[in-house]
């Protein structure tokens, strides 16, 4: 057995045995804060490590991915799908030879900066912050992990994770291969687990999904899956990118307009949006009134960036159950006792 530090033997493997094309650890831009390195992990993993241990990762197993507050245990939550998100990235990047360790630390930060509610929530704060520039969850996430988490250390993550997170949304695409993969892994993910539970939920049944999407997917969610995950494990080795064919493309894309009518903004699925929007103004307006009532560490911030992006920072890190029981705390009469 090599006297060699596990870290030194993991850099070492990298390099012999993934893509040409993957991101080495050994390789990383680094760190915003040089620090030393682990002997044990190398950059990567610790970027995992320390997302996966972070307070506003625990948090995501209470926040709503689409239902509102569902009854049932089997919905998905804003954790399974960054779990399911990363177990699909995985399997791409390791049929393509990527880094996986980056691949799994990009995945399990790319949702740490939703909001309670899920995307009624970011509709909410984009309009409550337009004055400072509005709210996109993307962005909210990196703001996490590099001002927010430790206290407002941040957690130091290397480049390549901070820009994945940052990019898996949005106009730009990321810079490294691997942050591509859960770029496109998200998508996959939330199309067909929304649709699973869209169809748990009785708001879509099977006879509602459009017949090319079924052919060209699959009439299960494990078939519809392993057809995006083959279709982009097939393409990027052909193209030397991350995408999808030009023969799936379209039914992709009717997949998500599809999707986004009949779940996104179904009346049924979203008629408790207004209701959230009263919550989350309410708690915007109250914190943004009363900012001594803020813990030391949103005080700081306020002091640091101003006291709008405190109280966003403070309001979309809350679970959804918090977020109630904070505005019945607030706003909602106790009842009163006696005889």
């Amino acid at each position: 057995m090599t006297n060699a530090m596990p870290r030194l033997r993991r850099e070492e493997l990298e390099k012999n045995t993934l893509s040409p094309l993957a991101s080495l650890a050994a390789a990383s831009k680094g760190r915003e804060r040089p620090e030393n390195e682990c002997p044990l992990r190398t950059c990567f993993q610790r970027d995992a490590d320390r997302l996966t241990h972070s307070k506003s990762f625990r948090r995501l197993i209470h926040k709503t991915q689409v239902f509102l507050n569902p009854e049932g245990d089997h919905y998905r939550t804003r954790l399974t799908h960054t779990l399911e998100v990363s177990r699909i990235a995985r399997t791409i990047s390791r049929a393509l030879g990527l880094n996986e360790d980056l691949t799994e630390a990009i995945a399990s930060g790319h949702d740490l900066g939703h909001t309670p509610f899920g995307h009624a929530g970011e509709r909410a704060l984009n309009g409550l912050t337009a004055e400072i520039g509005g709210f996109r969850h993307n962005e909210q996430s990196l703001r996490v992990i590099d001002r927010i988490e430790k206290g407002g250390r941040g957690l130091n993550l290397s480049y390549e994770t901070r820009d994945g997170i940052l990019k898996h949304t949005g106009n730009d695409a990321p810079e490294t291969l691997e942050g591509r993969v859960v770029r496109l892994s998200d998508r996959a993910a939330y199309l067909n687990h929304d649709l699973d539970d869209a169809l748990r939920a009785g708001i879509l049944t099977e006879e509602d999904i459009p017949p090319e999407i079924l052919c060209a997917f699959g009439e299960s969610l494990s078939e519809r899956v392993g057809t995006v995950v083959r279709d982009v494990i097939s393409e990027s080795g052909r193209t030397g990118d991350i995408a999808i064919s030009a023969g799936l493309r379209l039914p992709f894309e009717a997949f998500y307009s599809f999707m986004f009518k009949n779940l996104y903004t179904n009346a049924r699925a979203k008629s408790e949006e207004t209701k959230v929007f009263g919550i989350l103004d309410g708690l915007f307006g109250y914190y943004s009134e009363n900012p001594e009532e803020l813990s030391e560490d949103y005080r700081a911030i306020a002091e640091r960036d101003g006291l709008q992006r405190a109280v966003c920072d403070y309001v979309s890190g809350m679970t959804d159950s918090y977020a109630i029981a904070e505005y019945e705390r607030l706003f909602i009469p106790d009842a009163w006792g006696g005889r």
